[in-house]
């Protein structure tokens, strides 16, 4: 699975975050609190949702350590933080250069990164840039359905 090389601008995000680890993933939960009170933003761009990871610097592609925290955040673009909704927060994403690759599977199956930073990582002529990762869930994503699909963004950087 070879991704597509995207340069992405900068976006203005609002939604809900809570740090968590791998071995205490509290995604659920974030995701049960963002899912109603989605509706109270009203300056939403798209129906895509973001589904995003704030990692400490640096990133450890090989996630030996499953007790390092890290923020998750359930969001969705906006056009600017002029309202931003009780118990919300805004987050300014950064743009820059990600490998983009389009998933169809389940999100709780952890192949797909195996692959992504054991296998294409090492291989590629990038390294991994210290901005947040993220997923976009649009309108093919059904969650915990095989057939769901989504897409992951990685941030990357050219190999000197």
């Amino acid at each position: 699975m070879q991704p597509t090389i995207k340069t992405l601008p900068e976006k203005k995000l609002i939604g809900i975050r809570l740090t968590m680890t791998f071995a205490n993933n509290q995604t659920v939960k974030l995701w049960q609190t963002f899912g109603p009170k989605r509706k109270e933003i009203k300056n939403s761009l798209t129906t895509e949702l973001f589904s995003m990871q704030v990692y400490p610097h640096p990133f450890d592609p090989s996630f030996s350590n499953l007790n390092t925290g890290f923020e998750k955040w359930a969001a969705v673009e906006v056009s600017d933080f002029g309202t931003i909704p009780e118990e919300m927060e805004s987050f300014t994403l950064a743009g820059g250069l990600y490998a983009v690759f389009h998933y169809k599977g389940l999100s709780t199956d952890t192949k797909i990164f195996k692959y992504i930073f054991g296998t294409w990582l090492p291989a590629s002529k990038y390294y991994i840039d210290n901005r947040p990762h993220f997923e976009i869930l649009g309108e093919n994503y059904k969650n915990n359905n095989p057939v769901s699909e989504e897409e992951i963004w990685i941030p990357i950087k050219p190999k000197q």
